[in-house]
């Protein structure tokens, strides 16, 4: 992978994060390519890590073999097609890092004229903002035009900024966006839910803030290093009589099992009619290929 070119359509704080993990692990930066009309940003990621900067994204598909669609799903369709003449020529393995939108439409986006019946290489991953320090989650998708090796390039860059798995079945992308995806945001909610509580109990806000977030880390790198499940490692520290065997009997008596699974399952079904509502954008370039 580091011989390859590597192009990054958009340069927001995933394809940032991307680039820095790229740079760590010994991709040059005479190798990455960044096209984005934000001169500002893409200037940062030059000056951080000497990348070269464009803002044409179609000479940015011809001189690439890697391009990493780094836009919001809201602008995929249009970069699509912007870039589809050309892609068809050079054809370069795509790695889309926009939440949401379904493979099918993303080739169908890329489709030129001809090549309608032969669609592209494209991987669909959903990293999740850990990633902005090289601590993500990620889960990946290729479609059958996706080669072996392809796929080893795709892992390669991805795992730059966390772990990574593939998938089989695209569907399962939806859970992934459910769990794994939004899933920062319920342990964010859980820290700030008992910084509040400490707080409550006359503890000093920053005490609570700092005895908050390191516990969690705490749990999450203990979870990570050790062979036991989760609910082992909850029974381990459940004392039976105890002050966690307390707490834990009320937050079962809530029924916090289940209200998690009913939060998931909504994300789930969210993320779905949102796949339905960007495969349903409207392109509103012609296809002139510039």
């Amino acid at each position: 992978m580091i011989n390859k070119k590597i192009g990054f359509i958009g340069s927001g704080n995933m394809a940032f994060s991307l680039v820095g993990g790229l740079s760590s692990t010994g991709v040059k930066g005479q190798n990455i390519w960044v096209s984005d009309p934000d001169n500002e940003k893409t200037s940062q990621m030059a000056a951080n890590y000497s990348v070269n900067i464009s803002t044409d994204n179609v000479e940015l598909v011809k001189t690439v073999d890697i391009i990493i669609l780094a836009v919001k799903p809201q602008q995929l369709a249009m970069v699509c097609q912007q870039i589809a003449a050309a892609a068809s020529q050079s054809r370069p393995l795509f790695i889309s890092i926009a939440a949401g939108v379904l493979c099918e439409d993303i080739e169908r986006w890329l489709a030129a004229d001809a090549e309608k019946s032969n669609p592209l290489a494209l991987v669909r991953c959903m990293p999740n903002t850990p990633a902005l320090v090289q601590s993500g989650a990620t889960a990946l998708y290729a479609n059958p035009q996706v080669s072996d090796e392809q796929k080893t390039l795709a892992e390669s860059i991805l795992r730059s900024a966390g772990l990574t798995l593939w998938l089989d079945d695209e569907t399962d992308m939806n859970a992934v966006t459910a769990l794994s995806g939004s899933g920062p945001a319920y342990f964010f909610l859980i820290m700030e839910a008992l910084e509040n509580a400490g707080i409550e109990l006359g503890l000093d806000k920053k005490t609570a803030h700092l005895l908050a977030i390191q516990t969690a880390f705490g749990a999450s790198k203990m979870a990570l290093e050790s062979n036991d499940s989760p609910e082992l490692l909850r029974k381990k520290v459940t004392s039976p009589g105890g002050t966690t065997e307390k707490a834990i009997s009320i937050l079962q008596e809530g029924n916090i099992e289940q209200l998690f699974f009913t939060a998931l399952a909504g994300a789930k079904q969210r993320s779905i009619e949102l796949s339905q509502m960007f495969g349903d954008a409207k392109p509103t370039l012609e296809k002139s290929g510039k």
